[in-house]
């Protein structure tokens, strides 16, 4: 593309985003949830535009331009928005769902590569029980016995339940965080903590303890493990881009999608702390098995009317 070209094709872009600035900066205590959704979209393409400017035509002043553009608009919206309860809402219950929504397969492949380690360390540990002490780390294997599952000294122990949230969380930030080694460090986390589910459940099978193993897991893991596979769906997505950055440069691509890649994992964080919170008290609880699973029911229909709700279009609320 020749610098004449990028200027026709994006300048409606970028005047649209001065009008937006203008006009919210004369109706600051006025913007509506419509007036945000299309002001940040039409940022993020402007901010697309400079990096893209800045790396074919750094000497033009489409650069000077640009950057001078995308200041103003970060701090009309930011310094003046950044406490605003509509905005915090807004990422919530519109931008992470059609971010996830965009991103599904990259969700998918995090969870198939999850599910390939859990099947593998599975057949290992049933052909082989002894191998769990090989697979699991010492914290875990020595904490394990499933004969006192629900009792103290079983998987339900505090010890045990703290190690596994802990656990969680760091694999949550390490498999994003992996997306900057290419997705490497990624595929390594997911597969790896797949391993652990993966050996624990069948040592319980060994036992004739499944349906106790997971009557302990599922109440909390079925959110848990949505946030880390929408984590390291994110972490996959900054790698693909580097791996095949396209006509753009693999700086261009990391700059573009990282931003996409840490709303994907802020949108993570309440569920991690409703998971918490299951864990902390259903999970521990003297409810029946049914009971939980019940309960654990509740949370995949909690999920799919939190996606529904968030896919559906957003509607401008009115000014007040």
């Amino acid at each position: 593309m020749n610098y004449r070209t990028f200027i026709s094709q994006n300048r409606q872009d970028w005047e649209r985003l001065e009008n937006l600035i203008h006009t919210l900066q004369q109706n600051k205590k006025k913007w509506t949830a419509r007036q945000v959704e299309d002001f940040q979209r039409t940022y993020q393409k402007v901010t697309q535009h400079l990096a893209f400017s800045q790396t074919y035509f750094p000497e033009e002043e489409s650069t000077d331009y640009l950057n001078a553009l995308t200041s103003k608009a970060h701090n009309t919206l930011y310094q003046e928005q950044t406490s605003n309860w509509k905005q915090v809402k807004h990422l919530f219950g519109h931008t992470f769902i059609n971010l996830l929504r965009e991103q599904w397969a990259f969700v998918i492949i995090s969870m198939g590569l999850f599910l390939l380690g859990g099947t593998a360390a599975f057949l290992a540990v049933y052909q082989d029980p002894m191998s769990l002490y090989t697979i699991l780390p010492d914290n875990i294997a020595q904490n394990v016995d499933p004969s006192q599952i629900g009792r103290d000294g079983g998987v339900n122990s505090p010890v045990m339940s703290a190690e596994i949230l802990t656990n969680n969380i760091q694999v949550a930030f390490l498999a994003f965080a992996g997306g900057i080694t290419f997705g490497l460090l990624t595929v390594y986390v997911l597969i790896f903590n797949g391993i652990i589910v993966g050996a624990l459940a069948a040592l319980f099978f060994t036992y004739g303890k499944s349906y106790d193993f997971w009557a302990y897991i599922v109440p909390h893991g079925i959110i848990e493990l949505t946030a880390i596979f929408i984590a390291g769906g994110a972490g996959l997505l900054m790698g693909f881009k580097l791996w095949v950055p396209g006509s753009r440069t693999r700086a261009y691509q990391l700059k573009t999608n990282a931003y996409r890649s840490v709303l994907l994992l802020i949108g993570t964080l309440p569920l991690f702390i409703i998971a918490g919170i299951i864990e902390g008290y259903i999970t521990p609880s003297a409810l029946s098995l049914e009971a939980k699973y019940a309960f654990a029911g509740l949370t995949v229909i909690g999920l799919l009317i939190y996606i529904l709700l968030g896919s559906r279009p957003f509607k401008a609320a009115r000014g007040s």
